[in-house]
């Protein structure tokens, strides 16, 4: 009987890009997948400890395994990601003993070397081809095969924003070659996905840190145009910009091809000067005003997504309302809002003091979410009886489900089978969050 493992994985999609690389070595370790923990023979946790939230429920759920292990000491148990960091520290062993191995973000081998150093890995498997990333867990949670998947080109981050942990727990800025990140993408398109995003903290500043050493370095307008090439690839996007990498060759590159999306995701993370200059951002807010201006002259139609922090250390009221004025007047497709919390070892958690009352951050956050709500809404108003083109990624509650290149979230009825089809949709209902149509056509007819 063959070996399984489960996979639980919280937090941002580069995890869900990591956990399907530690899938594929445990694959081609022999091991098969399983949605039930109780019949694993390894058990791995992907953890976030980007907000106070995300680290309780990793913590929760590691200490949750004690029972299993308890149970069934043969067991191996894993975790990865950023509770970790790039070196797990005595403490964190200390807590948690029942776990045998802890794997920094996006390395696998901890846990592939471990298995092979007490012979417990499983019957290696024959042939197929070696994916960096194997979507057989994903395939099985899904009941389907996915149709998009994430590929990192940039590990960690060096900008060090003075509320993020990430720079502490990723490490510094560390490009991937570009053929091995090109391997990746072809290997992801052979086993179904026809969408990839490409992911980095800063995602513009691929290549950057390998111009620092002298190579011949590429740059992220490079990497789409040669993705651009792969054939059975459509779409491809791209996340998370900075205002201040997000250049001309960039955006030129984007409006060029034809398989790059129209949707740019830049946060501002605050209206107000003051604050940003807090956060160690590095822009204005007049120049993330020019910057929206810039990506509308230069890509018709396109998408904006923001991210905003509201409650920061020192954010009065008046600081806010910037906050809020810049968002009114943007009129931006997605705002991903979060309330501050404190990482520990961060600048802001380090010297300023979180004086910003919880009940104060809560109204800040539902004032901007209301106010999205509206700006969302109207632009959506816009769509109806409109067609828009909309990749198909399964069913939902009955109905077909997909997006279209400017990441709107579409659901349309039909008896057919449209999984990984490319759909023309009009439609007929607008809200805010998402948007309701009919086919006229199948693109692939």
């Amino acid at each position: 009987m063959a070996k399984k493992y489960y996979m639980w994985v919280i937090g941002c999609q580069m995890n869900k890009a990591d956990a399907n690389k530690v899938a594929a070595r445990l694959e081609k370790l022999g091991y098969e997948p399983t949605l039930d923990e109780r019949e694993a023979n390894v058990v791995l946790l992907n953890t976030c400890v980007v907000r106070q939230s995300a680290e309780d429920k990793a913590i929760g759920r590691i200490s949750s395994l004690k029972s299993l292990k308890k149970r069934r000491p043969d067991v191996t148990l894993a975790v990865m990601g950023c509770l970790v960091g790039r070196r797990p520290s005595p403490r964190l062993r200390e807590r948690f003993p029942h776990v045998d191995v802890f794997m920094p973000p996006a390395d696998p081998e901890p846990l592939v070397e471990y298995l092979q150093s007490r012979g417990i890995e499983g019957r290696p498997a024959e042939g197929g081809e070696p994916w960096e990333q194997s979507l057989r867990y994903e395939s099985l949670k899904k009941g389907a095969s996915p149709v998009t998947a994430y590929l990192s080109i940039v590990y960690g981050c060096s900008h060090a924003c003075t509320y993020c942990i990430i720079p502490y727990r990723r490490g510094p800025e560390r490009s991937r070659p570009m053929e091995e990140i090109l391997n990746e993408a072809r290997g992801l398109v052979a086993q179904g996905v026809r969408e990839i995003t490409l992911l980095g903290q800063i995602v513009d500043r691929y290549g950057v840190d390998l111009k620092r050493k002298g190579t011949n370095a590429p740059s992220l307008a490079n990497l789409l145009r040669k993705l651009h090439d792969i054939e059975g690839l459509w779409r491809i996007r791209f996340l998370t910009s900075h205002p201040s990498y997000l250049d001309d060759e960039i955006l030129d590159a984007v409006a060029d091809l034809p398989k790059v999306c129209e949707h740019i995701e830049v946060p501002v993370q605050a209206g107000d000067d003051t604050v940003l200059e807090r956060m160690r951002r590095g822009y204005t807010a007049d120049e993330y005003r020019t910057l929206v201006r810039k990506i509308r002259g230069k890509i018709a139609g396109a998408s904006i997504a923001t991210d905003v922090i509201v409650g920061f250390p020192g954010e009065t009221k008046e600081q806010f309302e910037n906050t809020y004025r810049l968002l009114e007047e943007l009129r931006l497709d997605v705002a991903h809002l979060a309330r501050y919390s404190p990482r520990p070892g961060t600048v802001a958690a380090r010297y300023m003091e979180d004086d910003v009352p919880d009940e104060e951050k809560w109204r800040r956050f539902r004032t901007l979410e209301a106010l999205q709500e509206r700006i969302v809404g109207e632009i959506n108003e816009r769509l109806l009886g409109k067609e828009v083109e909309v990749l198909v990624e399964g069913r939902r509650k009955g109905r077909w489900m997909g997006r279209t290149r400017n990441f709107k979230l579409v659901f349309f009825s039909d008896e057919r089978d449209w999984h990984g089809r490319l759909a023309t949709v009009r439609v007929t209902w607008a809200g805010p969050w998402s948007l309701i149509g009919e086919v006229t056509a199948d693109r692939h007819a």
